[in-house]
């Protein structure tokens, strides 16, 4: 028998997705220098519909891109393809958590604060670990994510916010438990997702005992040095 996948929380949204994020793209320079300078193989976890692993195939550096979610694939296949990069990119379904991959990679990404998905601390040991064994000695493990402030929580909680022209996203937080459930709805679907977020020092950590060696933590993604900032932007090294 075939193993049956749970459905994507990102599958009823792919056809908007896009367009809710298309002003996120402060990050793609960033990623796209970082896979440059691994020299080879580059595994993004969370590729969804192409916003950073297109922009890095464009350069010829091939990628190995993971997603939950069948349907972001597609669209990020028609992208590749659109791109003429089709050839560059590997994609595949799977779950973070544990990547199907059977190869070592120099250079392992997860952009757009995918680890939020993370919600215990066995969970984010887990994976970590996961993504370490994946790595070739000397390879890193670039991720950003953030923690809000007590001022974003208060200004943003149970509020229907428009993003872009026709999609509106609202965020229930649990301050004490440090969670949220994140609600966004369009024209094309509709969904939520619960995320939970931890502090820098938790998550130095969390690398440190899944066998990494932090190299850099900065506050964002022009490589300034993190400084109690709410972005986190890690650059960790397999030992």
């Amino acid at each position: 028998m075939s193993e049956q996948r749970e459905p994507s929380s990102y599958d009823p949204i792919a056809a908007l997705y896009d367009r809710w994020n298309r002003s996120v793209v402060e990050d793609i320079g960033f990623y796209v220098e970082e896979a440059v300078a691994s020299r080879g193989h580059v595994l993004e976890l969370g590729v969804g519909t192409g916003r950073i692993a297109v922009p890095i195939a464009l350069t010829g550096v091939r990628v190995i891109g993971l997603d939950s979610s069948a349907s972001m694939l597609e669209l990020c296949r028609e992208r590749a393809h659109s791109a003429g990069v089709a050839e560059l990119i590997d994609l595949r379904l799977g779950d973070l958590r544990d990547p199907p991959l059977m190869e070592t990679v120099p250079l392992v990404i997860s952009p757009f604060r995918a680890f939020l998905h993370l919600l215990s601390e066995d969970e984010r040991l887990l994976t970590l670990t996961r993504i370490h064994d994946l790595l070739q000695p000397g390879g890193r493990f670039i991720f950003d994510v953030f923690a809000p402030t007590e001022s974003d929580v208060a200004q943003t909680h149970g509020r229907w916010i428009e993003r872009e022209p026709g999609i509106e996203e609202r965020a229930d937080w649990n301050w004490l438990e440090r969670t949220l459930v994140l609600r966004v709805r369009g024209d094309e679907g509709e969904t939520q997702m619960p995320l939970a977020w931890i502090s820098a020092e938790e998550w130095r950590d969390l690398l440190e005992r899944a066998g990494f060696v932090l190299g850099a933590c900065y506050g964002w993604f022009n490589r300034q040095p993190y400084s109690d900032d709410e972005d986190m932007v890690f650059v960790a090294l397999r030992k």
